[in-house]
């Protein structure tokens, strides 16, 4: 089934929301979603398709050089394939051929699964902010990834 990565769209948006309660317990709305889509310009979201099927996203802000993901889940369904690691690792190819020097997210402590892949693309962990989540308290780890690194002799 061939996979497909576009920008989402206000009519992906049911199947969007049902990952995403599905994912967190701490769901965005629609409203939220739609406000990352129309309204905020350093805002891309992208959806990942199977076939016409939604079956993951990555929500993003992108400031001066650096990307922020703010959101990013696969449908529960279609886990444990990889499709994840090419949202994230497809994105941060487009971000490193762009010359975006840093990509920073949070995460939960106990999100191992989340965690794991991160490391797996260099991220590492270089913050805490306490409380985050108000749901449970929990806070986030901070973790950056830098795509640009200097040369000797360079400035980047």
């Amino acid at each position: 089934m061939p996979l497909s990565v576009d920008l989402m769209r206000p009519e992906d948006l049911d199947e969007v929301l049902g990952i995403e309660r599905a994912s967190f317990s701490m769901a965005w709305s629609r409203g939220a979603f739609l406000y990352e889509m129309q309204q905020n310009r350093v805002a891309r979201c992208w959806a990942m398709r199977e076939d016409a099927r939604v079956v993951g996203y990555l929500c993003l802000w992108e400031v001066a050089d650096e990307v922020h993901i703010t959101n990013i889940a696969v449908r529960p369904d279609c886990r444990r394939r990889g499709l994840g690691r090419t949202l994230l690792g497809g994105i941060m190819d487009e971000a490193r051929q762009r010359r975006i020097r840093l990509v920073v997210l949070e995460v939960r402590p106990s999100n191992t699964e989340a965690r794991t892949l991160y490391e797996s693309f260099g991220f590492r962990v270089v913050g805490r902010r306490r409380g985050y989540y108000y749901d449970t308290g929990e806070d986030a780890l901070v973790m950056e990834a830098e795509l640009q690194t200097a040369q000797p002799g360079t400035r980047v």
